[in-house]
């Protein structure tokens, strides 16, 4: 079977992988698999993207699903990159990695990743959602202009919710601060099951959080106006 061509031309078509690296985080040995993959199919170009992972790119599509293959038997599992992509979760280095960091970034993202895993699978968000974990105020990891949000400070994490950094920017609103690291999660969790029991397919947070409104969505959620539960 011929491979498929780019309209209008004999080029065959082709694609973008992404291997998952939660958080940024990656280890020696998925970098290695990553370039040997690269290097075994001959991938054009590796690119180096904002979110936080790398991109193989000019993957021919009748390749993708051995590069794919490839990827997961080295340890280093990723998906065809789509569009504008998936929920993902990006973060600073927080306290393990600067100075400035006042919580562990690199621990919570990993436990925000498996909890929008487990949103995938349980409960389909409407959306996809992106994460900005910072370690500090800095804001590094852009948290303020991310569907999700977390500011590390000296009394704990601050939880924002509903922004964005695309052709409509918007500044995601604190519903909460103080919080511990499961605190945080718990609320995060409720915040969004409610997203997705109420928001348009499609619709991202910041859309959802201007119609509804900010107060509506913190009574919602058990919220005061301060952002602190009415326990």
């Amino acid at each position: 079977m011929r491979p498929k061509t780019h309209p209008g031309t004999s080029e065959p078509r082709t694609c973008s992988i992404a291997p998952r690296t939660p958080g940024g985080v990656v280890t020696p040995a998925q970098l290695e698999a990553v370039a040997e993959v690269a290097r075994r199919f001959a991938v054009p170009m590796l690119k180096l993207m904002s979110s936080q992972r790398v991109l193989l790119m000019g993957v021919p599509e009748d390749e993708a699903g051995a590069v794919l293959a490839a990827l997961e038997a080295a340890g280093a599992p990723g998906e065809i990159a789509r569009g504008h992509g998936g929920s993902l979760v990006q973060a600073c280095p927080g306290s393990q990695g600067c100075p400035n960091g006042q919580q562990d970034t690199i621990a919570m993202a990993g436990r925000v990743e498996a909890l929008l895993a487990g949103f995938s699978v349980e409960a389909q968000l409407p959306a996809k959602v992106r994460a900005g974990l910072s370690g500090c105020p800095r804001c590094c990891g852009e948290s303020y202009v991310r569907d999700v949000g977390l500011v590390g400070r000296k009394d704990g994490w601050t939880l924002a919710f509903g922004g964005n950094a695309g052709a409509r920017p918007r500044a995601a609103d604190e519903l909460a601060t103080g919080l511990t690291e499961d605190a945080a999660l718990e609320l995060l969790e409720r915040t969004l099951r409610h997203y997705a029991a109420n928001a348009r397919k499609n619709q991202r947070t910041a859309r959802f959080v201007e119609g509804c409104g900010i107060e509506a969505l913190r009574e919602a959620l058990g919220l005061g106006g301060a952002g602190r539960t009415d326990e």
